[in-house]
């Protein structure tokens, strides 16, 4: 059966309100939710007639979209659920909604060999191990990299929302270095992950640089609804990042030819996943695989080399090859210290 947005929006707000406990909920404290709620979310204020939340009310006991909901009245006046642990957010995905999903997975994979869509191809695997383990009642087969604790993804949809509109946002900011927080007028372009955190790219001014900012650290965040929005229409996510690997890009710096001697044991993981799309093997030997990228050097590729440990060396460029020396240096001195 059809529903609209509104239904939905009045049908959690009257489970919201029957879960709680603390409170006996009357047919006009429902109503009176329920408009809130609407105007709230939709920005719509009209009063609910009695027959509408009544109908609701019988909507959600009978099985329409299988939620069966047990809403019982006590002192004939008073709406409760008589399973306290109930909630239409936890019934299970029936099975007509299951051969849907099943369904929107097979057109979906339709599209999965364009090169425009290969971002479909982890949202394809994600509904197909859903539909699998809903279907068996067995344990997912696929567990995808994830981070629960991460701050700042409370963020991300605020953010989303004043990309897509081109709205300023002002973001209290505290650095892992700093020792207070900065609040910042942001004029953003671009939310990007990388390795399970979150990044927004921006520009704080017509005049300055782009710069990004981690999710985690920010503190608090809002939409500035009358600042001028500063657009950069020649900002192309592809190009910007082309030259780097992770989200640190200095335009002023060059790309440097990276050139790295691979111990045969480890070199496979890193001939299957490149470090980068420039990445060439220049040699091979028994012992070692001789690759170069080109990119220019950041933090992010510091840390991807050392994540190797003893197995990649550093050969070229003089500067580079130093500073990831000094690291290593720097690392090994920790070790001589008595604990």
């Amino acid at each position: 059966m059809p529903l609209n947005k509104n239904a939905l929006i009045r049908y959690k707000t009257i489970d919201k309100c029957l879960q709680n406990k603390y409170k006996k909920w009357t047919l006009e404290d429902l109503i009176e939710s329920c408009s809130d709620a609407l105007y709230e979310f939709e920005g719509i204020y009209k009063e609910i007639g009695k027959r509408t939340i009544q109908a609701d009310i019988q909507f959600m006991r009978s099985d329409k979209l299988g939620y069966n909901a047990p809403i019982i009245v006590f002192d004939r006046k008073y709406y409760t659920y008589e399973d306290p642990n109930y909630s239409i957010t936890n019934i299970p995905v029936t099975d007509v909604d299951m051969g849907k999903l099943s369904e929107a997975v097979e057109v979906l994979k339709q599209f999965k060999n364009f090169s425009h869509f290969t971002d479909l191809l982890g949202i394809i695997q994600k509904l197909e191990d859903k539909i699998y383990s809903e279907k068996t009642k067995l344990q997912p087969i696929i567990d995808f990299d994830k981070n629960e604790n991460l701050r700042g993804l409370e963020f991300l949809d605020t953010i989303y929302k004043a990309i897509l509109n081109k709205k300023v946002v002002n973001i209290s900011y505290k650095s892992f270095k700093a020792k207070n927080k900065n609040d910042i007028q942001l004029h953003p372009y671009l939310l990007k992950e990388y390795r399970n955190r979150w990044f927004v790219l921006g520009r704080k001014s017509k005049t300055e640089p782009l710069v990004n900012f981690a999710l985690d650290r920010i503190i608090s965040l809002e939409i500035l609804l009358d600042e001028f929005y500063i657009e950069n229409e020649n900002f192309n996510p592809t190009e910007y990042f082309k030259n780097v690997i992770g989200v640190s890009v200095k335009p002023n710096k060059k790309v440097e030819i990276i050139h790295l001697s691979v111990n045969n044991e480890i070199a496979p993981y890193i001939l299957t996943k490149p470090l980068h799309h420039s990445q060439k093997i220049v040699s091979n030997s028994k012992t070692n695989t001789e690759i170069t990228i080109e990119v220019i050097p950041n933090l992010e590729l510091e840390k991807e080399i050392l994540s190797f440990g003893e197995n990649v060396t550093v050969i070229s460029p003089e500067k580079f090859r130093k500073q990831i020396k000094k690291r290593i240096t720097d690392a090994k001195l920790n070790y001589k210290k008595s604990i």
